[in-house]
C-alpha cells in the first residue's frame, strides 16, 4: 500500500458525522453541527431543469472539460460578479471541487514541490500535496489577528522549492474573507496561487474577491456545493491558466471521463435562474450566524474573531479542553450534538471546536441547549469534588 495513504490521517469531522449516523439508526436524537452541508433543498428551478435533461435524453458523456453551454455560464459569471474576462476554453468542469483540487496539484506539482497552506485550514488540503509527494509548508493564523492570511508571512516562508500558495476565501474553518489589499499583495508574491473560492456567494458582511481580479498566474477551485444547497450533486470546476489546460483535460479524460452530465445541465440553471433562492438562503445563514455566536459566547466558548462568510463558527474551547477530538467526542456521546474538533484542522486549531450553521434556528438552538447543559452539570461535579 502507498506510504502517503497509509500516514493520511482521516477527515475528522466525517468521522463525527458517520459515528453521528450509526447512533441515529440505533435511536438517537442527533443534532448536527459538524458537517458543512446546506440543509435547504437544492431551488426548484434547478432541479427542474435536471429533470428535463434526463426526459430529453441527455444522459450521455460530455466532452472531457465539460459542456459548453456550462463553461460559457460559468465565464459569463465571472464578468458579471468580478469583472474578469474568462475564456469558457479555461473552464475544466469536474465532479465536485475536491476532485478539481487533484487535478490540479497534479498538473502543477512535481515531486519535492512545496505549497505553502494556512494553519488552521481545510483538513484536506496537505493530504491532496503530500499524496503527490510534495511537501505543505504552514503558516500560522491566529483568532487574535481575526485569522486573517497575512501576506508579509507568506513571503517568509517562500522558498526555492515553493510551487503554489494556498487561498480559500470564504475559509473552513474560519469563515473569514480575505480582503482586497490582501490578495493582491499575495498574487504579487510569486508562486502559483491556488484559490478554493466554494464558499463565493455565503458572504454576509464585506465583500468577496476572486483571485483572478489580481492576477492570471492562479487556479480558480469552485463548485456548485455549498451556495446552491447541491452537495451531492458532484459538480465542480477549475479556471485554469491557458497552458494547464490541455494537462488537466488528459487528467480528467483519464481519471474521470467527465463530469456527471444531469448535473452539468443543472449547473446551468444554478448560475442563471437561482439567484433569489440563494439570496433567501444567504440571509437565513446570517440570522443563525449571529444566533450561534450569541449562544457559543453565552455557554463560555471564546468567538474573537466573528465569522464573516460560509457557514462554519471555529470557536476557542480551551476553557474546557486541550484535547478537541477527545472532547467532540464526548459532545456526540453525552448530548447527541455532532461537532468538528479543531485538531482536524491543524495543529494551530487544536483546543478550538468548529460549529456548523448549516442547520435550522431551532436545531442551532437546541444543540446549544444540550451543550449547555452538559457543560454546566460537569462544572457543579467538578466544584463537588
Amino acid at each position: 500500500m502507498r506510504k502517503t495513504l497509509m500516514d493520511m490521517p482521516p477527515f475528522y469531522a466525517m468521522e463525527v458525522m458517520e459515528r453521528a449516523q450509526e447512533l441515529e439508526r440505533q435511536g438517537r436524537s442527533i443534532i448536527h453541527l459538524e458537517v458543512g452541508e446546506p440543509d435547504f433543498p437544492t431551488p426548484s428551478c434547478i432541479t427542474e431543469a435536471a429533470i428535463k435533461a434526463i426526459r430529453d435524453g441527455k444522459t450521455r458523456y460530455t466532452s472531457s472539460v465539460g459542456l459548453l453551454e456550462l463553461r460559457e455560464a460559468i465565464a459569463e459569471h465571472f464578468l458579471e460578479k468580478y469583472g474578469v474576462s474568462v475564456s469558457p476554453d479555461q473552464v475544466i468542469v469536474t465532479n465536485g471541487s475536491s476532485p478539481g483540487l487533484l487535478i490540479t496539484f497534479s498538473a502543477l506539482l512535481e515531486e519535492g514541490d512545496e505549497v505553502i497552506i494556512s494553519n488552521p485550514h481545510y483538513p484536506c488540503y496537505p493530504n491532496f500535496v503530500k499524496f503527490l509527494d510534495c511537501t505543505p509548508t504552514f503558516v500560522k493564523v491566529s483568532e487574535h489577528d481575526g485569522f486573517q492570511y497575512d501576506p508579509e508571512y507568506i513571503k517568509e516562508k517562500i522558498g526555492s522549492k515553493t510551487k503554489a500558495i494556498m487561498i480559500n476565501s470564504p475559509g473552513n474553518p474560519t469563515g473569514q474573507v480575505i480582503d482586497a489589499d490582501a490578495l493582491s499583495r499575495i498574487a504579487t508574491l510569486g508562486p502559483t496561487v491556488v484559490s478554493d473560492e466554494i464558499y463565493h456567494g455565503l458572504v454576509y458582511e464585506g465583500k468577496e474577491h476572486s483571485i483572478l481580479e489580481f492576477t492570471e498566474n492562479a487556479f480558480v477551485v469552485n463548485g456548485f456545493s455549498k451556495q446552491f444547497a447541491m452537495t451531492g450533486w458532484r459538480l465542480g470546476y477549475v479556471i485554469a491558466p491557458k497552458r494547464f489546460v490541455r494537462p488537466l483535460q488528459k487528467l480528467v479524460q483519464n481519471f474521470f471521463i467527465s463530469a456527471n452530465t444531469i448535473s452539468q445541465w443543472a449547473g446551468i440553471s444554478a448560475l442563471k435562474e437561482s439567484a433569489s433562492d440563494v439570496q433567501r438562503m444567504v440571509n437565513i445563514f446570517n440570522k443563525r450566524r449571529k444566533l450561534m455566536i450569541q449562544r457559543l459566547r453565552k455557554v463560555g466558548f471564546g468567538v474573537a474573531a466573528e465569522p464573516s462568510g460560509a457557514f462554519y463558527v471555529l470557536a476557542n474551547a480551551k476553557r474546557f479542553t486541550n484535547d478537541s477530538l477527545k472532547f467532540s467526542s464526548e459532545l456526540l456521546d453525552k448530548t447527541s450534538v455532532g461537532t468538528a474538533p479543531g485538531i482536524d484542522f491543524g495543529r494551530n486549531a487544536e483546543g478550538y471546536i468548529r460549529f456548523s450553521y448549516a442547520n435550522s434556528i431551532e436545531n442551532i438552538s437546541n444543540g446549544m441547549n444540550r451543550i449547555e447543559q452538559y457543560l454546566r452539570i460537569n462544572a457543579e461535579n467538578r466544584q463537588e469534588t
